[in-house]
C-alpha cells in the first residue's frame, strides 16, 4: 500500500481541525493512453478494516456535474436539446426569476451557474412522487439582485433542473439515461445513487466519513440500499417515477458513484477530444464548449460579478472549472505552478475530490479523500492542505 507523505511544513501550518489524517485517500494520474501512477492509503470501510483501492466506487460529489454535462452535450449534438433556448418549453412550465420576468433562463445559464438561482430554498429534498417545481415557487430560490446571465453563483439546484429537462426531452429516467449516454459506452461500472452499479461495486463501496471520523454516507455493508432515492408518501417504488417532474431524485449534482480508475477514463475521454479507446462520445467542438469559461471573476471586491466563495471559483464554463486565475482575490491554484487546468472539484459528507486536466501537457490527475472537515482548511490556496499536497505530488513539485 502506497503512503502519502505530506510535507512537514504543511503539517505544521495546518489548523488543528485538519491535524488528523483522512480515513482514505486515493490519487490517480493519467494521460491520453492510460493510467501513469496510482497511490492509495487508508480504509474504504473502518467497520471491516477493508483497505481502499482505486477500483472502489465512491460518491464523487460535484464532479458529478461535469459527467452530467457530458450527457447534456450528447443530447445537444443529437439535436434533442438546445443550449440557448428558453428552458420553459423543455420543462413544460415557465421558469422565470420573479424579479426579472422578461429574462429567459437557458441550459447554458443553468450549466454555468449564471441562472440567478440559489440554494436557499433547497435542492435535493423533493421525494419520490414529488415535484421539483415547488422549490422554484419559493422566492428564496431566486437572487432578486441579479438578472439571469449577469452573475455567477455556484448553485446545486441548477442541475436537478438540467436533469429534469433531459428526462422530459427523452422520456428516460435520469440514471438510466446517463447509463446510455455516458457510463455504458465507456465501459464504466458506475451509477447515480447506486441504482445501476453491479453487485461487485456495491460490495466495494467506499464509506464516507465526516471530519470527526463518523460514518456520513454510503455505509452499505455490502448490500444495496433499501431505497436509493428519497422515499415519498407511497414509499420507494420507483414505478412512481414520472419523466420531467423531479430531476433531483437521482442526484445529478453530486450523486455519481464511480471508482478512481473509472473516473480516469472520463478524464482520458476529455483529453482525447471526446474519444476513448475507439469509442467517440463527443466531438472536439463540444468539449471546447464545455471547457471555455463563460464567467471570469472581475476582481472588483466592491462590485463583483460573482460569488467566488473565498477565491475558490474564479473561472467557469459549462460544469467545468478553470484553475490558476491571475486576478486579485482568486485563490484557485492548488498546484502552485500557474497552469490553467480544467476540471471540477467536489466536497460533501466529509469527502474532498478533484479531477484536473492539463490539455497542453496531455496529462491529468484525480483524487479523493474521506474523513475531511466541511471546510477546506490549511492550504495556501482555497483548497485544503491535503489537496495541495496531492496536486503537487502529481506534478513532482
Amino acid at each position: 500500500m502506497n503512503r502519502f507523505l505530506l510535507p512537514a511544513l504543511l503539517l505544521l501550518s495546518a489548523p488543528l481541525a485538519q491535524a488528523a489524517s483522512p480515513v482514505a485517500t486515493v490519487r490517480v494520474a493519467f494521460d491520453r493512453e492510460g493510467i501513469t501512477a496510482t497511490a492509495t492509503d487508508g480504509l474504504a470501510d473502518r467497520a471491516t478494516g477493508r483497505e481502499v483501492t482505486a477500483d472502489d466506487p465512491v460518491r464523487i460529489a460535484s464532479i458529478s456535474k461535469l459527467v452530467t454535462a457530458i450527457g447534456v452535450m450528447r443530447l445537444v449534438e443529437a439535436g434533442t436539446l438546445d443550449l440557448d433556448a428558453d428552458v420553459s418549453a423543455a420543462l413544460g412550465w415557465t421558469l422565470r426569476n420573479p424579479a426579472y420576468p422578461d429574462t429567459p433562463v437557458t441550459l447554458r445559464l443553468l450549466l454555468s451557474h449564471r441562472s440567478s438561482l440559489t440554494d436557499e430554498a433547497g435542492y435535493w429534498q423533493t421525494p419520490l412522487g414529488g415535484q421539483l417545481r415547488g422549490i422554484l415557487d419559493d422566492p428564496r430560490a431566486w437572487d432578486s439582485g441579479h438578472p439571469p446571465g449577469t452573475y455567477f453563483r455556484y448553485t446545486n439546484l441548477n442541475f436537478p433542473l438540467v436533469a429534469q429537462i433531459m428526462e422530459r426531452a427523452t422520456g428516460e429516467r435520469f440514471d438510466r439515461l446517463m447509463d446510455r449516454l455516458v457510463l455504458d459506452p465507456l465501459g464504466l461500472d458506475a451509477c447515480f445513487t447506486w441504482t445501476g452499479c453491479s453487485d461487485d461495486a456495491i460490495a466495494r463501496a467506499v464509506v464516507l466519513y465526516d471530519g470527526d471520523g463518523d460514518p456520513a454516507n454510503d455505509r452499505l455493508g455490502g448490500k444495496r440500499p433499501d431505497c436509493p432515492v428519497l422515499a415519498g408518501d407511497a414509499g420507494c417504488e420507483l414505478a412512481a417515477w414520472r419523466p420531467g417532474t423531479n430531476g433531483g431524485l437521482f442526484s445529478p449534482q453530486g450523486g455519481l458513484r464511480i471508482s478512481a480508475n473509472d473516473l480516469a477514463r472520463i478524464g482520458r475521454l476529455l483529453l482525447g477530444g471526446g474519444e476513448l479507446d475507439g469509442v467517440r462520445l463527443l466531438m472536439p467542438a463540444s468539449l471546447r464548449t464545455l471547457a471555455t469559461p463563460l464567467w471570469t471573476y472581475n476582481g472588483d471586491a466592491g462590485a463583483p460579478n460573482g460569488d467566488t466563495e473565498g477565491g475558490f471559483f474564479c473561472r467557469y464554463g459549462l460544469a467545468v472549472q478553470t484553475l490558476a486565475t491571475a486576478v486579485d482575490g482568486c485563490r484557485d491554484a492548488p498546484f502552485g505552478d500557474g497552469v490553467a487546468r480544467v476540471g471540477h472539484s467536489g466536497s460533501a459528507y466529509g469527502l474532498q475530490s478533484g479531477l484536473w486536466l492539463d490539455y497542453d501537457a496531455g496529462t491529468g490527475v484525480l483524487w479523493f479523500a474521506t474523513g475531511m472537515p466541511d471546510e477546506r482548511l490549511g492550504g495556501h490556496s482555497a483548497f485544503s492542505a491535503l489537496e495541495e499536497s496531492l496536486a503537487q505530488e502529481a506534478t513532482g513539485r
